[in-house]
């Protein structure tokens, strides 16, 4: 996995966390599902690139 999308997989995950968890504490259910999906598309990238990585090898 090359450091910048491992970076930037991670980054989404806590962004799409943080959102999420505010957004649900305010009662912006909305919001909260935005933020779960950007921390869904984090995760998905981390399983890409680690899928790629054992390809590699």
């Amino acid at each position: 996995m090359s450091a910048g999308e491992k970076a930037r997989a991670k980054a989404e995950q806590v962004v799409g966390k943080a959102v999420r968890k505010a957004a649900h504490a305010m009662g912006k259910e909305t919001t909260a599902a935005k933020g779960a999906a950007l921390e869904t598309r984090g995760r998905a990238r981390a399983t890409k690139e680690k899928s790629r990585d054992h390809f590699r090898h």
